[in-house]
């Protein structure tokens, strides 16, 4: 059986990357079917209740300005604003914001059903349908078949998804929700190399039953910027979030009960992230901390529920209940959700093109927890990549591809296609080189052509950004031109900004470029223009502090896109290469690189190795040019021989 209408995309899975992929896919002008076992779980929030945080939130600023929905969803949903690092530098400081739970998820909900061209569907596919290497569609568990010209697989922890508390193992790809089992062995059936990962979730305890008075309150920042470029106004109310600790009790409990934790019991095996231990991991592995933090946030403006971050672990429930009462505040406190860890099947990411589509498969994506990743940021930014790259195969244009000088995005894709993963990868300001020039603060500027020129950003949005690039520069300008010299009244306005005198004449832009004076400061001085937008002096104040380390890091951007520029064709015999181990010869047959910057970055790449791909290549492309001239020569080329067909 067969359902009557052909679609150009469908999106398998409707979590955080389902939900960007189908949404990209439609407002490019594609029909699409977006599949998802519950309607009313799409876009759940499976852990906590937030969105951004380090390295994370530059990716949120990202998929926004591409024209993605999970920055204004998180601005319409948010009650607690920080900013994380924000006594650092610019490139490590990073928005987070925590959400009512269930009002982000009605509000991705609400855009996914005013999307135009954009079909839901509540059901559970089963297995794929490949004819010649080629998707065709998918067949759903009533046995239906779905056409479509491209197909993206976002499956999160749904496949062959095992949750665990204590000696409990239930097939779920999260609580309360069936796993799906059918679609991860047809996967393995179609020859994709697949590992288990695994993650968690911790406890979820009821506010009435809490002694907040023993925890060290944090509200919310005043006057929070919004995520989203487009975000006009925030919702007014606030909730705070708590602090505390695990005790010495905590502690023991775990150790006395740690055989009873299946993490280390051996019922376990999938990958667990080093970065986001569980409890009883932390507590076994770092025996010489005394405390670990316990930090509770309110799920939502009118629920009791109360994520419990810290506590995650997978005992039984009389071990959760000893656990959570071991710690200060939480003595009566009410368990209203366990917490569980959860195994899970992933394909390996190597297996992928830059585009997310699959070497294996051709016209099938992957996005999300499925490639190996974790987090709902991660998640979106795979999302949105798959669902332009979708829609613009099934138009005949050209791909979209991001390379690491350019974008967050650009580094995740690049990790996952070239160096794979051996643990759920999370995103961090340390992964990407570039991360000076690629703040989330200047992400609208970097992408948001990008998002215009694909149709993701209206015509309105692009012009306003436009305005303020163009804003930008006449400030800049207009502080480098303003002089100022070393006299009497220029020294007392400096020592009242407790700033050292001037030797020699300076700009107001030279000026600026001090650490201890800000862009308002310089209203002091004669010449200097009243900006009200906190963006404009932002952007212009970093240009000025960090003009030098700017300036060396796009140095270092153009020898990375030298190599980046440098195209390995496709169908190189690796094997045929001297001087390479044969555990790198096949690295670089199963990855296939398209270009020398992308083979450097593969492990287990050394200088000497990646010089003799250079001469290797060198080699092949002067021996092409040789056939070339010898096809030239013979006349093969020159239009006197004759052609097939032609007498």
């Amino acid at each position: 059986m067969s359902f009557p209408k052909v679609f150009d995309v469908i999106v398998v899975g409707a979590g955080h990357a389902g939900c960007e992929a189908a949404l990209a896919a439609a407002r490019m002008d594609c029909s699409v079917l977006l599949f998802n076992i519950n309607l009313d779980s799409m876009a759940l929030m499976s852990c906590n209740p937030a969105i951004g945080g380090l390295a994370k939130s530059q990716l949120v600023k990202e998929v926004d300005a591409l024209g993605g929905e999970m920055a204004r969803v998180a601005d319409r949903t948010a009650c607690h604003f920080r900013v994380l690092n924000s006594s650092k530098g610019p490139a490590v400081q990073s928005t987070r914001v925590q959400c009512d739970k269930q009002l982000y998820r009605l509000a991705m909900k609400e855009a996914l059903e005013k999307a135009s061209s954009l079909h839901l569907r509540q059901s559970l596919v089963e297995r794929l349908v490949i004819e010649g290497g080629t998707v065709r569609g998918v067949v759903d568990t009533t046995g239906f078949f779905f056409e479509a010209v491209k197909v993206i697989v976002t499956t999160g922890t749904f496949l062959n998804g095992l949750v665990h508390v204590g000696e409990s193992r239930q097939p779920a790809g999260r609580a309360g929700e069936i796993a799906s089992v059918t679609l991860a062995e047809n996967l393995k059936e179609l020859g994709f190399q697949w590992g288990r990962m695994k993650t968690g979730t911790p406890p979820r305890l009821r506010a009435s039953t809490i002694d907040f008075s023993a925890f060290e309150r944090q509200d919310s920042i005043p006057d929070p910027r919004p995520f989203s470029y487009s975000t006009e106004r925030l919702r007014e109310e606030r909730l705070p979030s708590w602090f505390g600790a695990t005790s010495d009790l905590t502690h023991r409990i775990i150790r006395d009960n740690i055989q009873r934790s299946p993490l280390y019991s051996g019922i376990i095996r999938g990958a667990s992230a080093r970065y986001c231990p569980s409890l009883e991991d932390k507590v076994m592995r770092f025996s010489g901390r005394e405390r670990h933090p316990v930090v509770l946030e309110h799920e939502g403006l009118n629920t009791e529920e109360v994520y419990a971050k810290g506590l995650g672990n997978s005992f039984p429930p009389d071990i959760q209940e000893r656990l959570v009462h071991s710690v200060s505040g939480l003595e009566q406190a009410e368990i209203m959700r366990s917490a569980y860890a959860i195994e899970y099947d992933f394909i390996q990411p190597t297996q992928l093109r830059q585009t997310l589509e699959t070497k294996p498969v051709k016209g099938l994506y992957l996005a999300g927890q499925i490639n190996g990743t974790s987090g709902y940021e991660e998640a979106a930014a795979q999302g949105i990549w798959a669902g332009i790259n979708a829609a613009l195969a099934v138009q005949r244009r050209s791909p979209f591809v991001l390379d690491r000088s350019e974008a967050y995005m650009g580094v995740l894709v690049d990790d996952l296609a070239t160096r794979g993963v051996d643990e759920p990868y999370r995103m961090f300001t340390s992964r990407a080189e570039y991360r000076l020039v690629l703040r989330e603060d200047n992400a609208a500027i970097r992408l948001m052509g990008r998002g215009h020129e694909l149709g993701l950003v209206s015509h309105e949005s692009f012009l306003k950004l436009t305005e303020q690039i163009r804003k930008i520069k006449e400030l800049k300008d207009r502080l480098q031109s303003v002089m100022i010299f070393p006299i009497s009244p220029v020294v007392d306005k400096l020592e009242k900004l407790r700033s050292a005198p001037l030797k020699n004449p300076a700009s107001l832009y030279q000026l600026l470029k001090r650490p201890e004076i800000a862009y308002d400061d310089l209203s002091i001085f004669e010449g200097w223009t009243s900006v009200d937008d906190p963006l404009l002096k932002k952007e212009i104040e970093i240009d000025a502090k960090y003009e030098g380390y700017i300036r060396r890091q796009e140095e270092s951007i153009e020898k990375f896109k030298n190599l980046e520029q440098k195209r390995i064709p496709s169908g190189v015999d690796y094997g045929a290469l001297p001087g390479l181990s044969n555990e790198l010869k096949k690295k670089l047959t199963d990855i296939a690189p398209t270009s020398l910057g992308q083979a450097n970055r593969i492990a287990g790449m050394t200088p000497g190795a990646l010089s003799a791909l250079m001469v290797y290549l060198r080699k092949l492309e002067l021996e092409e040019r040789q056939r070339r001239r010898n096809g030239a020569a013979s006349g093969d080329d020159d239009g006197s021989a004759p052609r097939q067909g032609e007498t």
